[in-house]
């Protein structure tokens, strides 16, 4: 199944687990026992910090920026199928992959360097007559002299540049993809009453991956937009003082947000199940040790109709479903 939208969806599913892994040492060390009530020891701030927020938020902006790269990647295959040879390439998909992470961990750094820990001894919260070793974060120099100059740039970037301008496009694309597969739709059935049945299942099989990514963009938007919204709400109540939600609400819609979030990464491997018979029959073969079929039952190159009727080949994202 090596092809370039296979690879993206790959990568994706790779970053979303990643989201969720790095937090689970820490979920388990605090909420899994009753230490979540007590101060956080000296020793873990910077593991609470690191892996908890910094690094789940850097590979959940990567995965933003992924998805919006699969519905650019597939509006190029079905809008402008003759570039899609040179531009939706595996390689083309391993540099995109890679700009990616680095500029996502980019976005990030600053917040590994804003602040240090700084050991302290307090009364335990669970047992009034034992001291123990607690932390607390102290802003860098740099930061305590630009607070709401550094914070207002941070939030406001992500706003727009991880929430807003991906969710905007996404929409975009979706609905260009969305009117694409109506006009295929179409063409096929003019392919049909022409006798081309060859052509006319090739487009149906093109329409049922585009139909398949648009339901994933789509699963995205849904649980990714409120959190954007939140996001918005906050940087108004913190740069204007103009209170939206209380902040105490606003945490626990935040809360609700991050689940579904999370909630929403394995239901791409049932949209995947549900949609794709190439995904089907190849999952069941890792597990039934059947033999992989000697020929390809589904082709590396396909004939795509164009609005002037000419056709184009392209590479093996067409699968069938």
């Amino acid at each position: 199944m090596r092809s370039p939208t296979n690879a993206i969806l790959v990568a994706m599913a790779l970053t979303d687990m990643f989201t969720g892994l790095f937090p689970v040492p820490v979920f388990i060390y605090f909420y899994a026992t009753d230490r979540f009530h007590e101060w956080v020891p000296y020793d873990w701030c910077l593991v609470l910090d690191f892996f908890s927020e910094y690094i789940p938020t850097i590979f959940h902006t990567a995965s933003i920026w992924l998805t919006m790269a699969l519905a650019i990647q597939r509006y190029i295959y079905v809008c402008h199928s003759f570039k899609a040879r040179t531009l939706c390439t595996i390689q083309n998909v391993r540099n995109g992959t890679i700009a990616i992470y680095i500029v996502a961990t980019l976005s990030q750094m600053s917040r590994f360097f804003e602040s240090y820990p700084v050991e302290t001894i307090r009364i335990s919260s669970l047992n009034p007559n034992v001291t123990v070793s607690a932390c607390l974060m102290e802003y860098r120099p740099w930061v305590k002299w630009n607070t709401n100059l550094y914070f207002n740039f941070y939030y406001w970037f992500r706003v727009i540049f991880i929430h807003l301008i991906p969710c905007v496009s996404l929409v975009v694309m979706n609905a260009l993809l969305i009117y694409a597969m109506r006009v295929a739709q179409q063409r096929r059935m003019q392919l049909l009453r022409q006798n081309k049945k060859s052509e006319s299942r090739k487009l149906k099989e093109s329409n049922c991956t585009t139909l398949m990514l648009v339901a994933v963009v789509g699963l995205f938007l849904l649980v990714e937009f409120p959190l954007g919204m939140l996001m918005v709400f906050l940087i108004i109540a913190k740069t204007f003082e103009v209170t939206i939600i209380r902040t105490d609400v606003l945490s626990v819609l935040s809360l609700f947000s991050n689940f579904f979030i999370l909630l929403s990464y394995p239901l791409n491997f049932f949209i995947y199940c549900g949609m794709s018979k190439q995904f089907r029959e190849t999952f069941k073969r890792l597990f039934t040790g059947a033999d992989m079929p000697v020929e390809r039952e589904y082709s590396q190159y396909m004939t795509l109709p164009t609005e002037n009727g000419k056709s184009t080949a392209v590479t093996g994202d067409e699968t069938a479903l």
